[in-house]
């Protein structure tokens, strides 16, 4: 046969008939399709974070003083993993949580001191569950930025109702920070980026505002960051709660138990209390927002997950860990991680693979079918195999640890873990190898027995791992050219510089004479400016705004005043420090915060 003359053939023209049938196996299979996705329709995403709240601040975990019967209920039908790890403080927690990769890489270094403001380039769970056409909100602690383009609606958030800095109460937090031991009720909160006022405590705003989201999302997939500012300090609870706890000894009940425990000053009791009734206030809020998911009949189709963002900040029970909030031993690393994913067949299982914050965003690209980043370094791994039980190369993983005010110190608070064993370091840039800690997790949980003695060569190569990712991570782009915050953007206008994002001093807080600035780049034009002061300053100072080589300078002939003005101030556009001070009596006073609004 004459193959040429085959492929030459002039197409057979279909009869009515045939053309009918196949418009309707086409339509047919649209339809099928169709119905396939109304079926199966992308899953609903709820994250919870809490702020501080321990591995131990649950009954699940074997706290027996403290009542948090929905969080043991979640927990019992979730995926738990039970060797699950985050940073030792919030910020650095959340950026690895939001992106995926570790913190120094997104350009959060610090909780405060400048280091707190993530990299605008950097790709949230929020923007990557949006190509997927998610509705996403967050409500509650944000913490990565409080000015453009770092703000959550910049980051792909369509909802944002949060506070600012890394708590209320705190001096970022300006709409806060005044009303002193009343900040977590009645508070000012921002929403979309506007000051609004609220009626109530905080944990209880930030539950009713996800739950209105989600009302107004029940037909469309969505992405729920619940991220509680609690039980963080300040200890401020509703009355209430803390009834619940007032009589209770919470370092009772451990007599015969074999696992080291910390002895609680009377101080330490009193702060137990009042986090245990705040965390009992969030349980209280999680059993709220889990029945509105039955009733609006898409719990079977929401994936709840349930974790905290580092240890306690004070002493209480931590099921026997070594470690508070800050350190890089277990107590301050280890958390609660709970899944619970309706539509897997996988229920109530514990998993002890290590898994950590980095691994929460390809796991959710993987379960909700989205494409994760794929021009940069994603250093998590999806969870997904680990929870269907087909994970078969986790074995050589390993977790890096660190935390110290502005940058990393080398080998001070520092640690890698592999394979169940761990380095830390708590010693100097030069020190030898016998000055580490070695531990094995997998007989010593608790971290009392050094066996670096006996077991030097696997210590080296440990050592060589930990040298090898922070010589990587210290080098690593957004670390190395921080984010600056725009002046003069038609995004935001006027921006309000806060404490919170001010470099200069270490350990920069609410001190008043203390080298101060902000990192910013100005755009060229007119400004009136506003210097908010903690205490009223005296008159007859001079008020100081440095930027590069340009120095404007004011004297200030008012009564003592806390708030100063310059009016139509021009600034050519130029990247610089943002340095101002006002001078009096041979002091220079650092402001709390700083307006700068464009005028033309």
């Amino acid at each position: 046969m004459n193959s040429t003359r085959i492929l030459n053939k002039p197409p057979r023209r279909l009869t009515k008939p045939q053309v009918f049938s196949f418009i309707l196996s086409v339509c047919l299979t649209l339809a099928s399709i169709v119905t396939f996705a109304q079926e199966n329709p992308p899953p609903n995403v709820i994250l919870i974070i809490t702020d501080d709240q321990g591995y131990g601040d649950l009954g699940y975990t074997g706290n027996p003083h403290i009542i948090t019967p929905t969080i043991d209920k979640l927990a019992s039908e979730s995926v738990r993993f039970n060797n699950f790890y985050v940073s030792p403080v919030c910020a650095p927690t959340r950026s690895s949580l939001m992106t995926g990769r570790y913190s120094l890489r997104t350009g959060v270094r610090d909780t405060y001191n400048g280091g707190a403001i993530m990299a605008s380039d950097e790709v949230t769970i929020a923007e990557m569950l949006k190509q997927a056409d998610y509705k996403t909100g967050i409500f509650g602690k944000w913490h990565l930025g409080d000015n453009y383009p770092s703000r959550p609606r910049d980051q792909g958030f369509d909802e944002s109702v949060i506070h600012l800095s890394g708590g209320m109460g705190q001096v970022g937090d300006i709409t806060t920070y005044f009303k002193g031991d009343r900040s977590y009720f009645d508070p000012v909160l921002w929403h979309n980026d506007k000051k609004e006022a609220y009626t109530g405590y905080c944990s209880d705003i930030f539950t009713e505002q996800a739950i209105n989201f989600i009302e107004k999302n029940k037909t469309s997939p969505f992405f729920c960051y619940l991220s509680f500012n609690a039980p963080h300090t300040p200890l401020q609870v509703p009355d209430s709660y803390y009834q619940r706890y007032k009589d209770i000894d919470p370092s009772s009940g451990f007599q015969n138990d074999s696992r080291p425990f910390k002895k609680m000053t009377e101080k330490n009791k009193e702060e137990a209390r009042k986090v245990y009734a705040m965390v009992t206030n969030i349980d209280d809020n999680l059993n709220k927002l889990f029945k509105r998911l039955d009733e609006l009949q898409i719990a079977d189709n929401t994936i709840i997950i349930f974790m905290t963002d580092n240890g306690p900040q004070q002493t209480r029970y931590i099921a026997g860990m070594r470690g508070l909030k800050g350190n890089v031993y277990q107590g301050g690393v280890r958390v609660p991680f709970y899944v619970k994913y309706p539509s897997s067949a996988v229920k109530d299982t514990t998993i002890e693979t290590m898994a950590a914050h980095i691994d929460v965003l390809p796991t959710l690209a993987e379960i909700c079918g989205v494409e994760f980043p794929k021009n940069r370094q994603i250093d998590g791994k999806s969870l997904l195999p680990l929870i269907k039980g087909k994970a078969i190369d986790w074995a050589d993983r390993s977790l890096f640890f660190y935390w110290s005010r502005r940058y990393p110190e080398l080998y001070y608070n520092m640690a890698l873990q592999k394979g169940g064993y761990k380095l830390v370091g708590k010693t100097n840039y030069n020190a030898p190898i016998e000055d580490f800690e070695l531990f094995n997790l997998k007989i010593d949980p608790y971290e009392q027995n050094n066996i670096l003695p006996e077991y030097k060569p696997m210590a080296k190569q440990l050592k060589e791992a930990l040298d090898s990712i922070y010589s990587d991570l210290r080098t690593s782009k957004n670390l190395l050219d921080p984010p600056r915050i725009p002046i003069g953007s038609i995004h935001e206008n006027p921006v309000i510089l806060n404490r919170n994002d001010a470099g200069g001093e270490r350990g920069m807080w609410d001190q008043e004479e203390i080298y101060g600035k902000w990192d910013v780049r100005i755009e060229q034009g007119y400004y009136d400016i506003k210097f908010k002061f903690i205490r009223p300053v005296k008159a007859n100072g001079k008020m100081y705004l440095e930027t590069n080589t340009l120095v404007q300078q004011l004297l200030n002939e008012q009564e003592e005043t806390d708030m100063i003005e310059m009016k139509s101030v021009f600034f050519p556009k130029m990247e610089c420090d943002l340095i101002p001070f006002y001078a009096v009596d041979r002091k220079r006073i650092f402001p709390l915060w700083v307006e700068i609004q464009k005028i033309r």
